[in-house]
């Protein structure tokens, strides 16, 4: 199955909402496939090495992982140590309660629940992108928090920090399925069902491996510790030091 492919059966699958999932898949279907091929996944995670924390230079961030896999407690941690400023996380989800009033998916703009229409998704991306793009013409670092597991999410981002001849650095956040459900239940939220969460599991490990993210043009990719590893939301974020532009040799 393509990303093309995988991505509009995640979309179909988000706005099911009548609680058909994951019991109202047909047997022998493309998306019974995806969530039984997810089910048996098992991420092995890659923490970051050495003995000071990694570097991140200023410029694009792309936070890459399925729901409930700790982007935003990851994020929350990077603010709360100062690590970076608030206005540096571009949120998809805020993005949408901001224009919308309506409750975060943790999901793609295109990819999330509800009854949207394309004109709506449009101007999440816009309005997005903008953020985005003033963050880096600033020479600062954008934090692009959502999914961000399929390439074509990820191409358009990657497009922009081009524009500015920003780096582009890629945080993967890599939880086995067991503990993204078990997450997913934790946080309460019945936006986001198991079966999405199995969905979008399956195509992170399909399509957003290490070298894969490196081969679309990410200058640096590096798993994000989590509870797998016994670290804390404040111990992952310890694990990244985040530099001013000016701060990296070569870029100013």
């Amino acid at each position: 199955m393509s990303a093309a492919e995988a991505l509009a059966h995640i979309r179909a699958n988000l706005r099911d909402r009548d609680g058909t999932l994951p019991s109202g898949l047909a047997a022998g279907s493309a998306e019974e496939a995806l969530v039984d091929r997810a089910g048996d996944l098992h991420l092995t995670p890659h923490p970051p090495g050495g003995s000071g924390p990694t570097p991140v230079p200023a410029g694009l961030v792309l936070l890459v992982g399925p729901p409930a896999s700790g982007k935003t407690s990851f994020v929350r941690a990077l603010i709360a140590h100062g690590r970076i400023d608030e206005d540096a996380v571009v949120s998809s989800d805020e993005i949408r309660a901001e224009l919308l009033g309506s409750a975060p998916t943790d999901t793609d703009p295109g990819t999330d629940s509800g009854t949207d229409s394309d004109e709506v998704d449009a101007r999440i991306f816009e309005e997005r992108d903008r953020r985005i793009v003033a963050r880096l013409a600033a020479g600062r670092t954008a934090v692009a928090e959502s999914t961000n597991v399929t390439p074509q999410a990820r191409a358009r981002l990657i497009a922009i920090a081009r524009r500015f001849d920003a780096p582009v650095t890629m945080l993967r956040f890599t939880p086995d399925l067991d503990l993204l459900l078990r997450q997913n239940a934790e946080r309460g939220r019945a936006d986001t069902t198991a079966a999405d969460v199995r969905a979008y599991a399956g195509v992170m490990a399909r399509h957003a491996r290490p070298d894969q993210l490196l081969a679309e043009g990410a200058d640096a990719v590096h798993d994000v510790p989590g509870r797998t590893q016994g670290a804390t939301p404040a111990e992952a974020a310890a694990h990244f030091s985040f530099t001013r532009r000016t701060e990296v040799p070569g870029l100013l």
